[in-house]
Order: C-alpha cells, then structure tokens, then sequence
C-alpha cells in the first residue's frame, strides 16, 4: 500500500517540479498592476457599454448578460499569467492551469516573435511553458534564479537549443539594468 502511495506522490513531483516553498520563491512584482489594469479596463468597458445601452433606450436583460459576458471575455484575455520561480522551476499560473518546468534540466528554449513575443521552454521531462520575456527583463530576481538554472543546464549537457536567444536575452537585460544604475546615479 504504501508503495502504491509513493509511485503517486513520484509521479506528481514528475509534473509538477520543485516545492513552492519559500526558499528561493520569487514572483512578478508588475503582476498586481497588471491584473488591476486588466480589472480596470474590463469594468471600464462593461460600464461604458450599459450607460451607452440604457442612454439609447435599449437596455434588456439579455443585452446586459451580453455585456457581461464580453466583459469578462475582456478580463480574460487581458488578465496576464502569474510567473513565480524558485531554486530550479520556473512555473506560469493561467486562469484554469499552471505550468511548471525545471530551469536545471532545460533542453530547449526558444523566441517567437511578433504581435506577442514569447519564449518557449523545455525542460528534459518533456514539460514546457510559454513566458513573455519582459517578465525576466523586468524582475531581476525571477531572472537571476532562472539564469542560475540556465548555467545548471548547460553544466550537465542538457541544453542543446537555445543557447543564442538566451545570450540575446541576457545583454538585453544587463543594458537594462545599467541604465537603471545610470538613472539612479543621475549618470545618465
């Protein structure tokens, strides 16, 4: 019985990596904002659109349902992930799942580009998640603990794609940071 129990709790540690304890347990310190902008905007857009419907006269129940629903399609798509790290995992919480990967056993990363640049990460177990980089630029903890997990990585031999986008991103960063410095000092 009791092996039964541990094969269980092997194979939960298996997709979901690593604690989230509190040693090492960093977060997006923008997220709050973010979220409050995306509440903002979502009831700002439900209140326009019942005042507009009720000034013309054809406020129904079904139509303020449907104002409703739109608005909290807003809140949806506008909400952001919530992206926490700790010593080797990485994890991104949506509204209905989170993902998880070991930064220390990395295999892949890649950068997609576009109307919302993400990168994509691969760990050896097979597990991914998606991430906007803005994230690591704007938290230097979150990076400092994915980028010690990245040196894990290449330490054993895991990571065998991704290595320039990680370099791109790492100089990204450094630039950022320094002119943080500069504008501090007033060298800027």
């Amino acid at each position: 019985m009791e092996s039964r129990s541990a094969r269980s709790a092997s194979a939960r540690n298996r997709q979901h990596p690593g604690p989230p304890s509190g040693k090492g347990l960093a977060g997006d310190r923008h997220w709050r904002g973010d979220a409050r902008y995306a509440i903002r905007c979502a009831l700002a857009f439900y209140a326009l659109a019942m005042l507009i419907d009720q000034g013309a006269g054809t406020l129904t129940l079904p139509r303020a349902g449907l104002w409703t629903g739109l608005a909290l399609l807003a809140l949806v798509v506008l909400l952001p992930p919530r992206v926490s790290v700790g010593e080797g995992w990485l994890a991104v919480r949506g509204l209905v799942r989170e993902r998880r990967v070991r930064t220390d056993a990395l295999v892949e990363v890649r950068q997609y580009e576009g109307i919302s640049a993400h990168l994509l990460l691969r760990d050896a177990a097979g597990r991914w998640l998606e991430l906007d980089p803005r994230v690591l630029v704007g938290n230097a903890l979150i990076w400092h603990e994915v980028d010690a997990g990245i040196r894990r990585s290449r330490e054993r031999g895991t990571l065998r794609s991704g290595t320039d986008v990680l370099r791109r991103l790492s100089e990204r960063i450094d630039g950022t940071e320094a002119q943080a410095v500069f504008r501090a000092s007033g060298l800027e």
